[in-house]
């Protein structure tokens, strides 16, 4: 499989900066790597499409955009991702909003890097002095060390590199990661489809690719959105090599492609579970101890299947991690392995 190309790949975006709503300068990235792999390449707003010579065959999705800060006044620096969702479409149900409470002291002195959104530019570099809640924004706010040139819309990405400890990855890995696998992918002679769709973390991108279905689509579209999947402690990610699922907060996923991804798990001895039951039995636990129960998340595959009226059907697969929305988010490399096998499985590529 050519694992050490992957982790080249890996490294070269993670050091790109792809903050929710400044993506452009990540895809101009991503469509260099992309066209030296052969794959024929189209870009649309929020989307960049990369095809193969049977693009129907198979079609996976993956989001490239990180968690990151936008300048929004004088040395004022806001969470990227509520400023370009304009919070329309945070409901509650996702992760990202549980978790916000949880991570607001994680990023004290963390190195930051600002960059024009269209070129990529450098535009300087800081440092984190603090990040604390608006009560009156409902926001995480951020006060920066370094940057204080900056003028408003100028987006400030987390500086990150690659680590590789104890067989893990670590880094800032949602969602670069599975980015990363789906271009190797096209390497090892990917003949389908890959979507990388912006501004999931501001829960946008699922118009993006629901309009490219609409647009272009063919009578039977089936999509496998590739993801990382959070969980609590090493222990409890250490059970699974990939994690699938049946439902999120939005929509019931399709149940025979599901089906499908278990089969191939077990017929490659890789170790699989469902992330909604485990949150569903998780949550029966809480709700007896008199705790809040967590959501089942509100992914990308979900909105579209519950605003597509059938257009478009399909699931998840994840690798779980660690550290969720940090920068020192972990994967398993043995998890990352089984991964790539699944899909190159499903792509009918021979390892």
């Amino acid at each position: 499989m050519k694992f050490d190309d992957l982790i080249d790949v890996l490294k070269e975006l993670i050091r790109q900066p792809s903050v929710v709503g400044a993506e452009h300068a990540f895809f101009r990235v991503l469509q260099r790597l992309l066209e030296e792999r052969g794959a024929q390449v189209d870009w649309y707003d929020g989307l960049l499409v990369a095809r193969g010579n049977k693009p129907f065959q198979t079609m996976f999705s993956a989001h490239i955009d990180r968690h990151g800060l936008i300048c929004t006044g004088p040395n004022e620096f806001q969470y990227a991702a509520f400023v370009a969702g304009q919070r329309s479409d945070l409901l509650g149900n996702s992760v990202s909003e549980q978790l916000m409470n949880k991570i607001v002291d994680r990023f004290e002195t963390q190195a930051v890097l600002a960059y024009e959104p269209w070129s990529g530019a450098y535009r300087g570099s800081g440092v984190v002095d603090k990040a604390y809640i608006c009560e009156f924004r409902n926001n995480l706010i951020f006060q920066l060390h370094g940057l204080d040139h900056l003028i408003a819309g100028t987006p400030v990405a987390f500086t990150d590199r690659l680590s590789i400890e104890d067989n893990r990855f670590i880094g800032q890995l949602d969602n670069v990661l599975t980015a990363a696998v789906l271009v190797h992918l096209f390497a090892l002679d990917f003949e389908g489809t890959a979507f990388f769709t912006a501004q999931e973390e501001s829960g946008k991108s699922w118009r993006y690719l629901l309009e490219w279905f609409r647009r272009f689509g063919s009578s039977r579209n089936e999509l496998i959105v590739v993801d990382t999947s959070p969980y609590p402690d090493r222990t409890a990610s250490d059970l699974q090599h990939v994690v699938l699922r049946g439902k999120d907060a939005n929509a019931p996923f399709d149940h025979e492609i599901t089906e499908r991804l278990r089969t191939s798990c077990e017929e490659l001895y890789v170790k699989y579970s469902y992330k909604d039951r485990y949150i569903d039995e998780s949550n029966a636990i809480a709700i007896a101890e008199g705790r809040q129960p967590a959501s089942l998340g509100s992914t990308e595959m979900g909105r579209i299947i519950a605003a597509s009226n059938g257009l478009v059907r399909g699931t998840t697969l994840q690798i779980p991690t660690i550290g969720y929305h940090t920068m020192q988010e972990s994967a398993s490399v043995e998890s990352c392995m089984a991964f790539l096998k699944l899909l190159m499985r499903i792509s009918e590529i021979d390892g």
